[in-house]
């Protein structure tokens, strides 16, 4: 299902540039260290060598096959925890089609990966706590180190585990050598990310500097230490939540809540209550504008909650019915999602996006979780880039410019033409600057993508026309 749903080629934003860093192979980027997520990059690289299918499409896939390994994973930690077929299935699917997981493994994105990594890391508690074999800990240790090297996600989990290992210590459950083989195989697990800090911190010089990218990237302090929440944030957070689960058997949630609060091994369902919470309170607060992605760790424990809740009911009615009906609802949100778009734009439902990019319905493109031949990332930039005249300019904002690069360096489409962003842009092309413009200016034509503020530079907007043309605006002096 992922598979065909995953887009062909070149896509926006954050996924266009992950496909940039892949092609230039590149596995720091320039957001600071919290954004490098290494071992994604370098698995993705590792497929851009494979010469099957066009390169957008190949790294596309790469979340499509670690979301199926993910929800697989979910399965299988549902089925060995309660020795049920029927509340894996329920879990696995309500992961499966939730909006924001199935958007993610359609695009370039890290966050399939890092999910199939912890859910891994949970199958491994569980084994544990049921066995009470070290050699699953140690496992769980270098997944965690693994999963810490694509996403920072992986440090809230990797909090409880420290707790957890500590109690456990205490208890003379596992021996000190057993917590120093973990501890060893979480720094083999996290090495692609302890290079990156290594080296920064060696060619910088800068020790709290570097911590402080790693914990946060370059300008998201603020926003990962937020404490306030806002009565709008906290409904539109409630709003993304439904989103995601727009079934009545997101009520199986809190049947699942009280059967986790009596399920055994207790190791295990503390540490998912932890995570569970951790990652709510973290995603709930966090102010990026993007944040609905923040939220797909809680989906994961959610998924885990409402397929035990599902076995909750099932056990107290006893009638083969209410399955058939539970497995049912879990099927309805593709279905939702297919009809979201125009009932939203019939509404005018206020999406809190820009509406001012060719070839995207916002609608179509953010409601619904497939990308099946969405080209429209591609089209754009092709139409863009053989639009413009011999060593044009253009200006592209960080949603536009990665499409941009992408489409003229993997197709190799009009290599004249020189493309400057902030985010993503050659490093050989001149910075477009009030003070540098003119001089341009003067010799290049140069053209922006947008002339909505914000998304294009306020000292064009204030100094300069802009004129149509075709996908782009012209840069022309007043008259």
């Amino acid at each position: 299902m992922y598979g065909i749903s995953c887009a062909p080629g070149a896509v926006w934003q954050d996924s266009g540039l992950i496909q940039y860093r892949i092609w230039h192979g590149d596995i720091e980027g320039r957001l600071g260290l919290a954004l490098a997520h290494p071992l994604y990059y370098l698995v993705a690289i590792g497929a851009r060598c494979i010469p099957l299918g066009e390169f957008g499409h190949r790294v596309n896939l790469l979340s499509s096959l670690f979301g199926a390994v993910a929800v697989a994973n979910l399965f299988l930690l549902m089925r060995l925890w309660l020795g049920r077929t029927f509340p894996a299935v329920i879990a696995a699917v309500t992961l499966g089609v939730s909006h924001a997981f199935w958007w993610h493994a359609s695009i370039a994105e890290t966050y399939t990966l890092w999910a199939a990594l912890f859910l891994g890391e949970l199958i491994c508690l569980l084994q544990y706590a049921t066995s009470r074999r070290a050699g699953f800990l140690y496992l769980l240790g270098l997944l965690n180190g693994m999963a810490v090297a694509v996403h920072m996600f992986g440090s809230i989990p990797l909090a409880c585990y420290v707790v957890l290992i500590v109690i456990l210590l205490v208890r003379r459950d596992i021996r000190l050598k057993d917590a120093a083989i973990v501890a060893g195989l979480w720094i083999v697990g996290a090495l692609p990310y302890e290079y990156l800090i290594a080296r920064s911190i060696l060619h910088s010089g800068d020790l709290f500097g570097t911590l402080s990218s790693a914990a946060f990237g370059n300008r998201w302090r603020a926003d990962v230490l937020n404490t306030t929440v806002s009565w709008q944030m906290a409904g539109e957070n409630l709003l993304l939540i439904g989103s995601n689960f727009p079934t009545p058997n997101v009520l199986l949630f809190f049947a699942g809540c009280f059967g986790l609060s009596r399920s055994r091994p207790r190791a295990f369902r503390n540490v998912v209550l932890a995570c569970g919470a951790l990652f709510l309170l973290f995603a709930f607060r966090y102010t990026v504008p993007d944040r609905f992605a923040f939220f797909i760790p809680f989906y994961c424990l959610a998924a885990i909650l409402i397929g035990l809740g599902a076995q909750e009911i099932a056990s107290q009615i006893h009638h083969g019915a209410v399955q058939w009906v539970i497995v049912a609802l879990s099927l309805l949100p593709p279905g939702v999602y297919a009809i979201a778009p125009q009932l939203a734009q019939r509404m005018n439902v206020r999406m809190g996006t820009r509406q001012d990019i060719p070839y995207r319905n916002d609608y179509e493109y953010f409601l619904r979780p497939w990308k099946t031949r969405y080209v429209g990332a591609e089209r754009f930039a092709t139409e863009a880039l053989e639009g413009v005249e011999d060593s044009a300019i253009i200006w592209a904002d960080a949603t536009t410019a990665p499409p941009l690069l992408c489409v003229q360096e993997v197709k190799g489409i009009r290599p004249d033409v020189r493309i400057v962003s902030g985010t993503a842009s050659d490093e050989k092309n001149p910075p477009l600057t009030e003070q540098t413009i003119d001089a341009l200016l003067a010799e290049h034509p140069i053209y922006v993508v947008s002339r909505t503020p914000g998304y294009c530079p306020a000292f064009v907007l204030a100094r300069y026309s802009l004129v149509p043309a075709g996908v782009l605006w012209r840069i022309a002096e007043r008259t």
